[in-house]
């Protein structure tokens, strides 16, 4: 039998072709990830230059200055720093809680992302039950806590870890119940059919006007979570040393913060997507996004101006974040204890109600 030449280049063509399709198809899964690991990354190094530079401005002195331009690589060194540093573990502490802990806290916090739309068609998973896969997630991380307490045979690093879990369970509920009301109000728990239900008004849709006392407690709630001043009492220093974090150096203690600031960052995020309209461009009555998508061509642009404008409002939540853990003084575990479950738990569970209520009259 004779085989042409021209079949046997056809028959290469071929597989070359199938080869290309094989590794566009790994790039294709792994990009997505990549990128929204780098952006993590230059989010919190961002974040950490910003509350440097806030709380210099507010205290009335300078800031990081010498380390890059206007001190921008003063985190990046720090964090270099911490790599090089001496691994501690404690004699008599758990070896594996106490190294498992920081990367429990960081993982939890990661996994988050995958369900917030940055922009049009940019969501690294479009799940049905994406704003409760965040408060489950975000439920793990006290776990961390907890065990790094455990694992330190610390009586200040195990106070600590009780105080956060405690922390966590009693605004987790308010949270939870404020988040149940947006769902109503979309009908979906997907965020990115949350975010489409609040551009269909333009500004007057955003969920703001609408669950004003929701926004309220979700925007207290969520800085409780994030355990920063005035709720910092899982880490207070007068009372606790450095509560979890006080047997920890080098990386591990480096990694407490960055699940600081990378949960800082998620819960500015969900606000915004909640609360704020997330990517949406729209001006009152003028749907800018409506304009660009008739060629599909600006989809990229599309995208590109959604991310700006959902990053833009986040990072407005970040600086009120920020201001106010340099302005307020921190509560004491009482009133902390009590402004959740005396105050924000029967706001939120009312707010559920009228929603609820409102829906049902409205079919």
């Amino acid at each position: 039998m004779i085989i042409d030449l021209t079949e046997i280049q056809d028959i290469h063509f071929f597989f070359r072709l199938e080869s290309f399709k094989e590794i566009y198809g790994i790039i294709w899964v792994f990009a997505p990830i990549l990128i929204l690991i780098l952006g993590i990354t230059i989010s919190v190094l961002a974040i950490v230059w910003l509350e440097r530079e806030i709380s210099a401005g507010i205290q009335q002195r300078i800031g990081p200055e010498y380390t890059g331009p206007f001190g921008v690589l003063q985190a990046l060194a720090d964090g270099t720093k911490l790599l090089f540093k001496e691994n501690l573990i404690p004699s008599r502490g758990d070896i594996r809680l106490f190294s498992i802990g920081p990367s429990i806290s960081v993982i939890s916090i990661i996994i988050s992302y995958s369900v917030i739309p940055f922009g049009y068609n940019f969501v690294l998973s479009d799940l049905n039950i994406g704003v409760f896969l965040w408060i489950a997630i975000s439920s793990i991380a006290p776990i961390g806590l907890l065990m790094s307490g455990y694992g330190s045979n610390n009586k200040y690093s195990f106070l600590g870890g009780l105080r956060a879990a405690a922390q966590s369970i009693s605004y987790e509920i308010p949270l939870t119940l404020c988040v149940l009301s947006i769902s109503l109000l979309s009908n979906s728990l997907s965020t990115v059919d949350i975010v489409d239900a609040q551009s269909k008004y333009g500004f007057w849709g955003w969920n703001l006007w609408r669950q004003p006392m929701g926004f309220v407690v979700f925007l207290i709630s969520s800085l409780a979570e994030c355990e920063r001043l005035p709720f910092d009492l899982p880490e207070a220093e007068e009372e606790l040393v450095a509560g979890y974090q006080t047997e920890y150096s080098g990386i591990k203690f480096g990694l407490f913060y960055v699940a600081s600031y990378l949960n800082l960052f998620i819960s500015s995020l969900f606000v915004t997507v909640l609360y704020f309209g997330g990517s949406n461009i729209s001006i009152p009555y003028i749907f800018v996004s409506d304009f660009f998508q008739i060629n599909q061509t600006y989809g990229v642009f599309v995208t590109i101006i959604g991310i700006f404008i959902t990053l833009a409002k986040t990072y407005l939540f970040l600086f009120l974040s920020i201001a106010t853990r340099w302005t307020l003084p921190r509560l004491r575990i009482d009133q902390l204890l009590n402004l959740g479950w005396k105050f924000l738990l029967p706001i939120s569970l009312g707010n559920l109600l009228l929603t609820t209520s409102s829906q049902l009259f409205s079919l």
